[in-house]
């Protein structure tokens, strides 16, 4: 039973501070404006509906990716658009959790 919520919620908890060491670069997905009213320092802000545009330049930066919105949604979004172009990213959830958790 176990393995079956593994597969279905995922395994070990991500360790967003390593990767943050490790050289990982955080994709906000939100608007401008959210992004502008607060965001996690050294953050690029590309917007969602942006990012399809965007891979190319992300997979030149040859870094893991960890993704943030406001909810956890729209970057639960752009974990699997980027996945499915070859990247490799992690879901970082709300910015202002993963702040914390890196902090």
């Amino acid at each position: 039973m176990l393995s079956l919520f593994k597969k279905l919620f995922g395994g070990t908890p991500v360790d967003f501070k390593q990767l943050m060491n490790e050289g990982a670069l955080i994709i906000d997905v939100r608007s401008p404006g959210e992004f502008k009213s607060g965001h996690i320092k050294g953050a690029i802000n590309i917007p969602l509906d942006q990012l399809s545009s965007k891979i190319s330049d992300l997979k030149k930066k040859n870094k893991k990716l960890i993704t943030c919105c406001r909810s956890g949604s729209r970057s639960g979004m752009a974990k699997g658009m980027l996945r499915s172009a070859g990247l490799d990213c992690v879901n970082g959830g709300p910015w202002d959790s993963l702040n914390r958790k890196i902090s």
